[in-house]
């Protein structure tokens, strides 16, 4: 049987290495070495920051809540939130943000159903 040599296989295997590089600086997006590197912290941080998103967007939400909140006439967000939860109200931050942004006239009516 013949030997097979593996110029082909490793010359793909660099090739795809160097296409994902593109648009790195310098080396990064020429070198395989450092663009094999750059690639696999690139990974962890898009791993790390997909996780991290959604906290960002519940703070977010949150700042958003109390500005709104503290308009109608509420003390603070987590008097509102601990209201909200005893009057047995299941909307999540993300749609009262949206409604306290988008239609201020339903969020006022949902507060002044909760106090």
């Amino acid at each position: 049987m013949a030997r097979v040599k593996g110029g082909v296989a490793s010359a793909k295997r660099r090739k795809n290495i160097l296409l994902r590089a593109k648009g790195y600086r310098h080396g990064r997006s020429t070198k395989v070495r450092l663009a094999k590197e750059s690639l696999v912290h690139a990974g962890k941080n898009a791993f790390n920051h997909r996780r991290d998103k959604k906290t960002d967007f519940r703070q977010l939400w949150i700042v958003r809540l109390n500005a709104a909140v503290r308009e109608n006439g509420f003390k603070s967000y987590s008097t509102f939130i601990n209201a909200l939860k005893k009057a047995e109200i299941g909307l999540d931050r993300k749609v009262l943000a949206t409604l306290a942004a988008t239609e201020p006239e339903v969020f006022t009516r949902i507060v002044k159903k909760v106090g």
